[in-house]
């Protein structure tokens, strides 16, 4: 069977940010959305209009969506998880339209496990950085991304 759509973001915003507290989580869920609901470049071409699911499942995106990383095993992956109230709350939270202000229209985020945060991801220069969250960086699009 099929993860609905608030079964997805509840199962990878605990994968991915299960440790950063509800803002944490928050702000994953604001990515995700953000990319789902971005009017144009490559995500808008990958969500075709708002679908959860093919911008959860872009390959190379979130390494939590994913059973096998660098030809093996990850055993963090939201197949693994089990979602409790506080992750489905955040996922209905942001199926509802919410976004967290201090994450804005950020498309990208990353832990860069160090405590600085680059200034550019990714790497092509699409994103510039706008904000560290707990052990996340946060990025917003440049002009860039709309020609992606």
């Amino acid at each position: 069977m099929a993860y609905s759509d608030r079964e997805l973001i509840a199962r990878i915003v605990q994968c991915e940010a299960g440790g950063e507290g509800d803002n944490g989580m928050k702000a994953v869920a604001t990515v995700i959305t953000n990319r789902v609901n971005v009017s144009n470049g490559e995500y808008a071409r990958i969500s075709q209009g708002g679908n959860v699911r093919n911008i959860i499942y872009q390959p190379g995106q979130f390494d939590c969506a994913t059973e096998t990383l660098r030809n093996r095993y990850n055993p963090q992956n939201i197949y693994n998880m089990t979602p409790t109230e506080i992750h489905y709350y955040i996922a209905d939270w942001a199926l509802s339209g919410n976004k967290l202000n201090e994450i804005g229209d950020c498309l990208w985020y990353l832990n860069p496990f160090r405590p600085t945060c680059s200034s550019i991801f990714p790497s092509n220069g699409t994103g510039t950085f706008h904000a560290r969250f707990g052990n996340h960086c946060f990025y917003r699009p440049t002009q860039t991304y709309s020609q992606t």
